[in-house]
């Protein structure tokens, strides 16, 4: 099982402490008009500012178009507040120039101008920052880079997935990660894997440290579940899709498995561009009847669809650290996933689950058929949940950003 990099203990903020702070720059941060956007880096965040010994601020910037563009996919950005408070932590969302098919090159310099002049509001206001805390590496981190050297600040900046194993096979993007792997101060990875990738592409071994998500166990937890499933009228197996209904999180390899499983529901939870391809596939395969599409959901009504199901599939061609994975888990609920990236650093034993022997509906099958033969107690599942908690997270930022404050001075 995967743990952090050698977090040691450390003893809690006293009043005589002075507490670090951190600006936790990145354009995947929850706001008003997508509530579950970024939650992942909202999380982390909030475990390590409950823990007494660091504040935050965020500035999590949005698109912006031009109001004769309409923003699809992106919702009604144009609602969110410029400043607003979330879980006791104070966000600002300052707009960014999204241009459509050059987008990909110029995002870093239109998110930079748009943080150096939020940056600047927010000293104004009084705001003191010891360190910039960036969260994907392209384009946020590259811009952040910028963003400290300009203010003279250290910079830690945290690859999560796509951002590392697929943007960089474009020649530009992969300039700048690179020119900002060598100008931060420290790199995260959420999985080894990762930092694998970042190495072979160039980055400092030493200079990158692994530190996995962790998994809310209080939120996630196993509850009573035949009302649950009385409630969505379930009888016989269910399973549960989750993600973005995008291509790469494989919902259709789901649905194409489905079609040899008559006795079983799927449960498919997210929204995305994708959703109609989706419910077409369903109905060629003749399973549209045993397919329910529930929209994407709070975190609250995930643990229920976790809850509710026998078992987790996650069928991704790509993924950083998979937080479905451990939330399913936290549950009792196994999972199926895919053999890519991080995902075995996560399912590493059989009260987890298995891993898909292809990136197909066989794939997909087979996984299933292999836990429907010798299903884990749901019990020993949540327990191996329970290794994946926050504090050795939290407690491998506080060490690293102490280093590196350290060498500064």
């Amino acid at each position: 099982m995967v743990t952090n990099v050698a977090p040691k203990s450390h003893p809690r903020a006293d009043a005589s402490q002075t507490m670090l702070s951190i600006l936790t720059v990145s354009t995947l941060y929850p706001n008003d008009a997508q509530p579950t956007h970024g939650v992942f880096v909202e999380t982390r965040l909030r475990k390590l500012v409950a823990d007494g010994r660091v504040r935050a601020q965020v500035m999590a910037p949005v698109p912006w178009l031009p109001p004769h563009v309409s923003y699809g996919s992106l919702g009604p950005l144009w609602s969110v507040p410029r400043l607003t408070e979330r879980h006791g932590i104070k966000v600002s969302h300052p707009r960014y120039l999204v241009v459509p098919k050059v987008g990909m090159n110029l995002a870093p310099h239109m998110l930079y101008r748009a943080m150096h002049g939020e940056f600047r509001r927010l000293q104004a206001a009084g705001l003191k920052v010891d360190l910039i805390d960036a969260h994907y590496f392209y384009p946020d981190g590259v811009a952040a880079v910028w963003l400290a050297r300009a203010f003279r600040l250290p910079v830690v900046v945290t690859a999560r997935g796509t951002d590392i194993n697929l943007i960089p096979a474009f020649a530009y993007p992969r300039r700048l990660i690179l020119s900002a792997a060598e100008k931060a101060d420290a790199m995260i990875t959420v999985c080894k894997a990762l930092k694998d990738r970042l190495v072979e592409l160039g980055a400092a071994d030493k200079r990158i440290r692994v530190l996995r998500n962790g998994v809310d166990l209080e939120l996630f937890q196993p509850r009573d579940r035949e009302p649950l499933r009385r409630k969505l009228g379930l009888s016989g197996f269910a399973i549960a899709s989750v993600g973005h209904l995008v291509e790469r999180k494989g919902h259709h390899h789901v649905i194409r498995a489905l079609a040899a499983m008559p006795d079983a529901t799927l449960l498919i939870a997210g929204d995305g561009p994708e959703r109609a391809a989706l419910e077409r596939l369903a109905s060629t395969v003749n399973v549209a009847e045993r397919v329910r599409f529930l929209g994407a959901l709070d975190q609250a009504a995930l643990g229920d669809v976790y809850n509710c199901a026998d078992v987790l599939v996650l069928a991704s061609s790509r993924e950083g650290w998979a937080n479905v994975l451990l939330e399913a888990m936290a549950c009792g609920t196994p999972v199926v996933a895919s053999h890519v990236w991080g995902t075995p650093e996560v399912v590493a034993s059989p009260e987890a689950g298995v891993l898909m022997p292809s990136l197909d509906s066989d794939g997909v099958l087979a996984g299933i058929r292999a836990i429907r033969s010798a299903p884990p107690d749901r019990a020993q599942t949540r327990r191996y949940a329970e290794g994946f908690d926050w504090q050795a997270t939290t407690e491998g930022q506080i060490e690293l950003f102490s280093e590196i404050l350290a060498r500064r001075k």
